[in-house]
């Protein structure tokens, strides 16, 4: 395995060779020729336009919401499904809230979808559908920031906007051999990324270098030779481009406890309640818990938040989930009731549709716990 943080003084060893083999390519080149790689090799993607195409601002801006920390291969089925029952702005933005959210259920990082649903209500009321074309004026839109917008107003319409995601930040770090870690040092990749980014095809271009790090330029095992930068990358005359770009390493995550309560109604229904908007997983489904904290939940606790006063079981095994920021522990205790009665701030949904609940992942995972688990705790 590599070593992943290469000393200042192992990068500048051999300076005097370095130079010698880098070759000096203007940045109006490099983007020439990353066009004509993009031309050939580009990827095919259901948001995406042909090069030289007109984009459809709205799939563009769906789909970069979607991308936000969030793979392309996982993107593509909900971003068809989004298209399918929402063609246009003006549909998303008439759509219950609740239905947004409950089709992004699965998809993670939940308050996109609440950005998304009131985004596309400010464009459709109050911007005739259309959405603006300058960096400064969809940085004024719910859940767009500076990347968002700068790929928006490239993509969608061909404005020298410049971009800087990860793939874009690990291709100019390579390319420039920058040897500062990120996230501080940003705002210089910005810099370097702009003086490449050419007025003619912007929005093919943007594309270009997101694909060129996504399927060449990649973190591990960079495929140099298919790189149409190669002869310009110090990083890979240096022999370092699969040690950039730098990171700071990331503290340890905490992990935090919780109790899950998974009840059961007599005509096969399970008991639900709606998060609050603000914070994780906000406005999404999910079972009845007690706060999450770093101990364990005591039976003082467990008892103030039962959702009811029932002979509970507590299931074998726990349910582990990670967030961006920490990891998640919880032990489902499971119930029976004969009646589905009325539970104030909650609701009753079948256990037969619970695909349909909009339930995000890791009380899917609840759910599929103790499903595995009743026919013999509960006698079901």
């Amino acid at each position: 395995m590599t070593d992943a943080n290469p000393s200042r003084a192992s990068l500048s060893d051999d300076r005097k060779a370095e130079r010698a083999a880098h070759v000096d390519v203007p940045p109006e080149a490099l983007a020439a020729r990353l066009l004509d790689w993009y031309d050939r090799h580009h990827r095919h993607l259901p948001w995406r336009s042909e090069p030289g195409e007109t984009a459809d601002p709205y799939h563009v801006w769906l789909s970069e919401i979607m991308l936000q920390q969030t793979t392309v291969a996982a993107v593509g089925t909900y971003f068809r499904r989004f298209v399918e029952l929402w063609p246009s702005v003006h549909d998303l933005a008439a759509a219950p809230r609740d239905d947004v959210l409950a089709e992004w259920a699965g998809l993670g990082y939940y308050a996109r979808a609440r950005n998304l649903h009131a985004c596309a209500k400010m464009v459709s009321e109050g911007l005739n559908g259309q959405f603006p074309e300058q960096e400064s004026d969809l940085l004024e839109l719910p859940g767009i920031g500076p990347y968002t917008a700068a790929a928006i107003s490239a993509i969608a319409f061909d404005r020298q906007s410049t971009i800087l995601d990860g793939n874009v930040e690990r291709v100019i770090a390579r390319l420039r051999l920058i040897t500062d870690p990120l996230p501080g040092v940003k705002p210089r990749l910005k810099a370097l990324a702009a003086l490449v980014t050419p007025s003619e095809r912007p929005g093919d271009y943007a594309q270009a270098i997101m694909d060129l790090g996504a399927t060449v330029c990649t973190p591990r095992s960079p495929k140099c030779l298919m790189c149409p930068w190669s002869d310009a990358c110090q990083a890979r005359v240096a022999g370092v481009a699969e040690k950039l770009p730098l990171k700071l390493k990331k503290p340890p995550k905490p992990t935090r406890r919780g109790v899950a309560f998974f009840v059961v109604g007599g005509d096969g229904e399970i008991l639900l309640r709606r998060r609050q908007d603000k914070g994780l997983l906000g406005g999404m489904a999910e079972i009845p818990s007690t706060p999450w904290q770093e101990s364990a939940p005591g039976l003082d606790m467990v008892e103030a938040h039962a959702p009811l006063r029932l002979d509970w079981t507590p299931l074998n095994g726990e349910v582990r989930h990670t967030f961006t920021h920490f990891h998640l522990e919880l032990t489902v205790m499971a119930a029976r009731l004969e009646t589905a009665e009325i539970v104030d701030g909650h609701y009753w949904h079948s256990i037969d549709r619970i695909g349909k609940a909009g339930l995000p992942s890791v009380m899917a995972k609840v759910v599929k716990h103790a499903a595995t688990q009743l026919s013999n705790t509960l006698g079901t």
